[in-house]
């Protein structure tokens, strides 16, 4: 079955968003939030996870400890830079299954480096035999060893090829 989409009536629909929520930032109110403390991802190995955030793409480990909602469990901590850090849950004996990008869930994150790291990084993606994808010469996208897409774009914070989105 071949899915059809009328294209301008989602565009319009869009319009139609943006002009009754977007403000322009001079007329946005602050927000009321200080920054993104952690995104917390699940991992089926402590360690390989470990080795693969912080020896493939240079975020160190900043703490390791045990998960307080869940005993035997660990909650541990990469920086991200800026004062962002993310963070990992494992959950021994319990089948959590393979990733799935699912409605409400995560279909990938984007962590945001500077252009000549980013060069370095798609190089230690391919020494590493990980397998990724390039687009736009500023984003690499690839799965983490349980399968979360991850990309690293070259632009700042708060723009988006070329689009200032903050």
């Amino acid at each position: 079955m071949t899915e059809t989409r009328d294209l301008s009536a989602l565009e319009a629909e869009r319009d139609r968003i943006r002009a009754a929520h977007l403000k322009p930032a001079g007329e946005r109110p602050p927000s009321t939030a200080r920054g993104l403390h952690h995104t917390a991802l699940i991992s089926s190995d402590v360690e390989r996870t470990v080795r693969f955030y912080q020896e493939v793409l240079g975020f160190p480990l900043t703490e390791l400890v045990e998960n307080r909602d869940y005993p035997g469990s660990s909650h541990f901590f990469f920086d991200i830079g800026n004062g962002n850090l993310l963070a990992f849950f494992d959950f021994p004996g319990l089948d959590v299954g393979p990733y799935a990008e699912v409605l409400g869930g995560l279909h990938h994150m984007a962590i945001s480096v500077e252009p000549e790291r980013w060069h370095e990084l798609v190089r230690r993606l391919t020494d590493a035999g990980v397998p990724h994808e390039v687009h736009s010469g500023v984003s690499v996208y690839f799965r983490d060893p349980d399968g979360a897409r991850i990309e690293l774009i070259a632009d700042p914070l708060g723009e988006m090829y070329g689009l200032s989105v903050l």
